[in-house]
């Protein structure tokens, strides 16, 4: 048996649950390049500039670290995204990189970037 037919997906699934990931990851590089730079190969938050007054100043400040916290968040998503799409390429989709058994179906449908089974995150998560 493939690691594919572990997975409890078929392939009409999978070629969705690939189209929403592609179209994901295009929104998320459209929400990048409203909140940073691309440079050098990553994102760097734009620092907003609305004048030189103190309440100016402060505004800026403030929605400078949003957009520090939003291009960081959006970085790990769109991490997530481009793994799976590798995965979804390899043909391992479907398959916890931790405990090497099949991710439940419901949990990809839900969560498509998932990577490890339910057991193995909430382990995960108990630990740290």
């Amino acid at each position: 048996m493939t690691k594919q037919e572990h997975n409890h997906l078929d392939q009409e699934t999978i070629e969705k649950i690939k189209k929403d990931l592609e179209e994901r990851k295009q929104q998320i590089l459209d929400d990048l390049q409203d909140v940073g730079e691309k440079q050098g190969g990553e994102y760097k938050a734009k620092l907003p500039e609305y004048g030189d007054k103190p309440d100016e100043n402060a505004q800026e400040i403030s929605d400078y670290s949003t957009n520090i916290a939003t291009e960081s968040v959006l970085e790990k998503n769109l991490r997530d995204i481009n793994n799976a799409l590798e995965r979804i390429e390899k043909g391992t989709y479907g398959i916890c990189k931790y405990c090497g058994q099949p991710i439940n179906s419901k949990r990809l449908l839900a969560r498509p970037a998932a990577s490890a089974c339910v057991e193995c995150k909430t382990k995960l998560q108990q630990s740290s």
